[in-house]
């Protein structure tokens, strides 16, 4: 039951949700669901107890070593406290010696990360505008969630990844038309409590639920039993993870051998048929790839390949990948084959049927939502035209001048003298971390925008401190969300913390970009002046001043209503007039201009590689366990960590990592014990959580705990919290999308039996005295 007296209270915004804040008068107390939230996301407690954590960050900060001309090691060195005059003054004469000596591509300020909540005070809309007025710098382009599918997709579909996301079937339609959902990967309520931007109204679960009890049977393909809820009453097929290409192929080989698959809607909207079928039917290698061959592979039963595959074929059916698929070695062929499968079976465009990626992944994926252009800082164009896939950072900064591939185009990494961080943090979502920390000590500079002492703060040269959502007025709301949201102010900032906005405001002053930066707007100003721009998209809305004084907008004519949105449905009813964006207009199960790339690693058509290391694999005998590095339950990737839902959920002070009864007690590990996972590229303690909601042979430990090494100045030091990526493999998905590949992973664990060390994840660097300036 609501709480009228909070209806009262001042709401906020997060990627987790939209919550009312309960403060004192300085300082919030906690946090309260929004009202109209059904499926509120515990996270946002977290927000109110971290935000003056010792972690925190108060004071400019530069690293001793760098002060005094590049000595010592970032990671490991001490801190000097600085007043903002000097923390800028050091920022823009860094800045203008770079671009100076070097040339702004030696500049990189990719930045990628969520950041915080907010439409003004985003950071890489803050960093990208005020780079790009300097002259721009290297940028990153894809996503860590999903770089393959964002690659490959408009290759076979014609269509960007976001385009995509948005044309999905929508929910409402799942439920009244789809009899048969086959999830590859689930479908994660877990991710769902996140959307960039912010999310008003959490809705993923109700609508599978709907979409059970209107008759819907689930099917969960993947090694984690629980990644569809236990309400769905979901079949699991534990497959090898990685596997799913091979599962997909044999599907397909039953539905094309036993005469199921729709020929005409292969003839009439696909090309490329004649050119996969050889390889499918084995007339190119000799080996069909039928149920009993995708069954040594997948170590499931060919009696349920072939079932499932009558199955799909009989009634309309949902193809559901989820985003973690394609993160792995060969990423791109389980997307591609499931598009092939789906068009297979002839039921894309029609309600209900199909393919999908991602349901689950984010909230707002199929919600049927109407797409608005939210409110934006506006940003030049960047001058520079240099970039790097976006997980091929430590590559970029140990090879530069080097050559790579990267969807049909032989490039360069550039040199870079220079790293600009402003809200994300590579030292959660990169793999190899030991490779990564090699690889921080190249360039001549590294300066962050903090609010917390985390690995990206402490792994800096120059740190500024800046504000977090509650200390800052904002408005909140994506363009896949109907609320909008006065985000005002509600806490004070601790010391001399600042937002975003008001550091690039001093440091652009001192590189004389000043006025082109802030248009002689203060933060308040701009508010008025995006909101205003956004307001054009509607009649409807209110202006500013009523906004602000709000308590929250529906800028949607009813947020109660979803869309009826069937994916490709217009394509279906007419291809002529409806063309795909693709050479042929057509989806393309064969596609010439991947072919012509000669990517051995992406030929043509898909196809099934065998991972660089998989439990069929050689490298098993060493390492006989599957390391599932998946989001966490308790927090947005690495944000709020400190907070007390993520320190809630870890076994004495560390990341738990969840593993199977069976290889438990092979290994004489109990619930709660810490324990050493390990692997060639490096090891981490964890704390075991004994768990038959996993195959065997596979164990999850989720990424997000602040990186926390033993020795920073070592790289391959013991981790002590829990961090998988100090095990994951630093490699692209193949030469035409070079997406990460963190689920392509083999470990192996033992009961820690020395004394462990303690965790210092959350304890601030040490601090010196003030410092004479450079």
């Amino acid at each position: 039951m609501v709480d009228e007296r909070a209806r009262t209270l001042p709401l906020t915004m997060t990627h987790w949700g939209a919550y009312r804040v309960e403060t004192d008068g300085r300082r919030p107390r906690r946090l309260l669901p929004f009202e109209r939230d059904n499926e509120p996301s515990p996270i946002g407690i977290s927000m109110a107890d971290g935000l003056y954590h010792p972690c925190r960050i108060d004071r400019p900060m530069a690293r001793r070593g760098w002060l005094e001309g590049g000595s010592g090691t970032r990671g490991a060195d001490t801190f000097v406290p600085l007043d903002w005059e000097a923390a800028t003054d050091l920022a823009a004469r860094e800045l203008d010696r770079v671009r100076r000596d070097h040339g702004n591509q030696a500049i990189f300020a990719g930045s990628y990360g969520w950041a915080s909540a907010g439409r003004f005070h985003h950071a890489q809309s803050q960093i990208h505008r005020f780079m790009n007025l300097i002259g721009g710098y290297t940028r990153s382009v894809d996503t860590y969630s999903h770089a393959a599918g964002e690659v490959l997709v408009p290759h076979i579909l014609g269509l960007a990844f976001g385009e995509m996301q948005v044309a999905q079937t929508s929910w409402p339609v799942i439920a009244e038309h789809t009899r048969l959902m086959v999830c590859f990967g689930g479908v994660p309520l877990k991710n769902a409590q996140v959307s960039s931007g912010g999310i008003g109204s959490h809705s993923a679960a109700a609508w599978g639920l709907a979409a059970r009890r209107a008759g819907t049977r689930f099917v969960n393909i993947g090694p984690v039993r629980d990644d569809l809820a236990e309400g769905l009453e979901a079949d699991w097929l534990p497959l090898r993870p990685n596997t799913d290409t091979a599962l997909m192929l044999g599907l397909a080989h039953t539905v094309w051998t036993e005469g199921l698959a729709d020929r005409s809607f292969l003839d009439r909207y696909t090309v490329g048929m004649d050119r996969f079928l050889p390889y499918l039917l084995g007339e190119r290698d000799g080996q069909p790839k039928s149920a009993d061959w995708a069954a040594r592979i997948t170590g499931l039963a060919a009696e349920r390949i072939t079932a499932l595959a009558r199955s799909m074929a009989a009634t309309r059916t949902m193809i559901s990948v989820a985003w973690s698929v394609q993160r792995a070695d060969h990423g791109e062929q389980p997307y591609w084959m499931a598009i092939v499968l789906a068009a297979m079976l002839g039921q894309i465009g029609l309600p209900g049927g199909g393919i999908g990626f991602g349901y689950g992944a984010v909230g707002t994926v199929g919600n049927g939502r109407r797409r608005v252009r939210a409110p934006h800082l506006p940003r030049p164009n960047n001058p520079v035209a240099t970039f790097i896939p976006v997980a091929r950072i430590t590559d970029m900064l140990l090879h530069p001048g080097e050559p790579f591939d990267y969807d049909g185009q032989r490039l360069t990494y550039p040199d870079i003298r220079l790293v600009y961080w402003c809200g994300g943090n590579p030292f959660h979502h990169h793999q190899d971390l030991n490779r990564l920390v090699k690889a921080w000590q190249r360039p001549e500079t590294v300066i962050v925008h903090e609010p917390f002492w985390n690995a990206l703060a402490r792994f800096a040269d120059l740190v500024l401190p800046v504000t977090t959502p509650l200390e800052r007025d904002d408005i909140g709301g994506s363009a896949a969300d109907p609320y909008l949201m006065p985000m005002r102010r509600v806490a004070d900032p601790p010391g001399e913390a600042r937002s975003d906005y008001a550091a690039f405001a001093q440091i652009a002053d001192k590189m004389n970009c000043g006025p082109a930066f802030t248009e002689g707007r203060d933060e308040r100003a701009w508010l008025e002046e995006i909101y205003e721009r956004f307001r054009q998209q509607s009649n409807s809305l209110p202006d500013f001043e009523t906004f602000w004084q709000s308590d929250y907008l529906i800028h949607a004519a009813d947020d109660a209503v979803a869309i009826q949105q069937t994916f490709l449905s217009d394509f279906r009813d007419d291809p002529a007039a409806n063309p795909l964006s693709t050479p042929s207009g057509r989806i393309e199960i064969f596609s010439e201009t991947i072919h012509g790339f000669g990517y051995e690693d992406c030929p043509g058509h898909p196809v099934w590689l065998e991972p660089y290391e998989w439990l069929g694999g050689e490298a098993a005998t060493r390492f006989p366990l599957h390391l599932i590095s998946n989001q966490p339950r308790t927090r947005l990737h690495s944000q709020w960590d400190h907070g007390s839902v993520s320190v809630a959920s870890k076994v004495k002070g560390r990341e738990p990592v969840r593993i199977h009864p069976n290889d438990a007690r092979a290994r004489g590990i109990s619930d709660g014990d810490i324990v050493r996972v390990f692997n060639d590229r490096g090891a981490c303690l964890a704390g075991a959580v004994v768990s038959d909601r996993l195959r065997v042979g596979v164990v999850e430990l989720a990424t997000g705990a602040w990186f926390d090494p033993s020795d920073a100045a070592q790289p391959g030091s013991l981790e002590r919290h829990g961090n998988p990526n100090v095990l994951t493999r630093d490699i692209g998905t193949s030469r035409l999308a070079q997406g990460p590949t963190a689920q392509t992973c083999l470990v192996e664990i033992e009961r820690y039996n020395a004394p462990a060390p303690a965790v210092r994840a959350f304890d601030p660097p040490p601090i010196e005295g003030d410092a004479t300036r450079r």
